[in-house]
């Protein structure tokens, strides 16, 4: 019997609803579904810990919005286990499938009727006193930026051990492909379209507007040296998890050697996603 883990956005009420309609569903299909810890819980069924649904799944069902996906993405990276999700939110670029749509998309899915659509990830690692102190592994984006009442910040960047320059801004946001539609872009960042092996460097608000933001190839290193002191800066990995930085830590940023592979539907158009996401075309 195959395994299908269920993440859930946290403390959505009506995800419990959902899930309640999916358990028999899904077992009567002959798949085994896994529900994590605290959806179950409210449930009154036998829940699952995250490491045993990203150990024991053959597929992940996420229902929420893409902050949910990017915690489902960090946590099977590893092990590459396909992701179907389900936007539960607002806006959803990565979880592309309705919610009036779940039953149908499920049927699909086990039908074989979807594509694997395997997306770049980055990892950032973060070296302070030539230790590494931390290290994370994305799908969005990676952004160092200063808190509400620090000053610009500097950051000395080099791509490829070749100096480039140094930043001077409230911030930078090293993007993939799939984050560009999201921090990056409201930022004057470019859109790249899903599936390019690229990375995208955007400033946040810079001090020389000739500082554009920059589209590289996804085998580029990108480090990057803190060259502020006394101000409080830090990064976030994904928006959901990280660290604050202190003057001369130095960033390195690469493609990682694991990808978020995504369940998508046969009939999926990104560009229909953009024009509906974005409002494009209307007045």
């Amino acid at each position: 019997m195959k395994k299908l883990g269920i993440i859930c956005k946290r403390w959505r009420a009506e995800t419990s609803g959902i899930v309640r309609g999916l358990i028999p569903w899904l077992e009567e299909r002959g798949w085994q579904p896994l529900v994590e810890d605290a959806t179950a819980g409210q449930l009154g069924v036998a829940g699952h810990s995250h490491v045993d649904i990203a150990e024991s799944s053959d597929m992940i069902l996420v229902l929420g919005g893409d902050g949910t996906m990017l915690r489902a993405s960090r946590l099977v990276a590893e092990r590459g286990t396909p992701i179907l999700g389900v936007n539960l939110g607002t806006m959803g670029f990565i979880t592309e499938v309705n919610r009036d749509e779940i039953f149908e998309a499920l049927k699909k899915m086990l039908d074989g009727c979807y594509s694997i659509e395997e997306r770049l990830m980055l990892t950032a690692r973060i070296i302070r006193d030539r230790s590494a102190v931390a290290e994370y592994t994305v799908l969005n984006d990676v952004v160092i930026n200063k808190s509400a009442l620090a000053r610009i910040i500097d950051l000395e960047t080099f791509i490829h051990e070749t100096y480039v320059t140094t930043f001077k801004a409230d911030g930078l946001i090293i993007s993939t492909p799939t984050g560009s539609t999201a921090y990056s872009l409201a930022a004057g960042g470019p859109i790249m379209y899903p599936t390019i092996d690229s990375i995208a460097l955007t400033p946040i608000c810079p001090h020389m507007l000739t500082n554009r933001p920059i589209v590289l190839p996804g085998d580029f290193e990108v480090r990057m040296v803190l060259r502020t002191k006394d101000e409080e800066v830090y990064l976030t990995a994904d928006g959901q998890v990280g660290l604050p930085l202190k003057a001369d830590d130095v960033i390195e940023i690469r493609k990682s050697e694991h990808r978020t592979r995504l369940v998508m539907p046969c009939e999926r158009d990104y560009f229909k996603v953009l024009r509906n996401k974005l409002k494009w075309g209307e007045r």
